[in-house]
């Protein structure tokens, strides 16, 4: 980690305190997991619920909520459940108490970006829990709107699609966006977070380390 480096990610942060968000930065996966279980500490929810994500599974902090007998955790994810069940589940999400997840690009100038394919992930930050966590590596860090959509583009996405095999769509065969019209297209719903409200309902934990897609 170089001062270069450290210091874009604390100006990434302070430029999200300035939009009302909370925003921290840490050095690691540990230390992002240290300062979530803080967090649920604090907000003693009743009820949690995530939305997938690698930088975020890499913490640990959802196998830590599941084994947590003090809150009930409703996976969406759970591959044992019928899609249907799932999708329910990942509705009933929108109500939780706490809510943890990832971004695709976070701007120097202190907005979040996304692209969602159910839009299950970007539904409940927008509204509904009192408290979201947003876990980002620092190599989700871009300088603007446009960058913010080009990563998307060319890294996030495609990315994203091959590590699901099965996924029909022109991406998944030459990792570059056709921006095409495919029944598995996971690139559905747009959503960027310009400003927080209320004020620091949703903290953003920066990891400065390079961490998921």
């Amino acid at each position: 980690m170089t001062n270069r480096t450290a210091e874009k990610t604390e100006a990434c942060a302070a430029a999200l305190r300035r939009h009302r968000f909370e925003a921290e930065v840490v050095k690691d996966a540990e230390a992002a997991f240290a300062l979530m279980k803080v967090v649920v500490e604090a907000e003693n929810p009743q009820l949690v619920s995530f939305g997938d994500s690698m930088t975020m599974r890499g913490t640990g902090i959802v196998e830590w909520l599941r084994s947590n007998g003090r809150l009930t955790l409703l996976d969406g994810f759970d591959a044992s459940k019928p899609y249907e069940e799932r999708l329910e589940i990942r509705r009933r999400a929108l109500l939780s108490d706490l809510f943890i997840t990832g971004v695709n690009a976070v701007t120097e100038q202190g907005t979040l970006h996304w692209l969602d394919k159910v839009g299950n992930r970007i539904a409940p930050v927008a509204f509904g829990p009192r408290k979201v966590i947003i876990v980002a590596g620092r190599n989700k860090i871009v300088a603007d709107r446009d960058e913010a959509e080009e990563r998307i583009r060319r890294i996030a996405a495609p990315q994203n699609v091959a590590r699901h095999p099965g996924f029909r769509t022109p991406c998944a065969k030459t990792g570059v966006c056709a921006d095409c019209n495919s029944q598995d297209r996971i690139c559905n719903t747009r959503m960027e977070m310009l400003r927080c409200w209320p004020d620091k309902r949703v903290l953003v934990i920066l990891i400065d380390e390079d961490s998921g897609l």
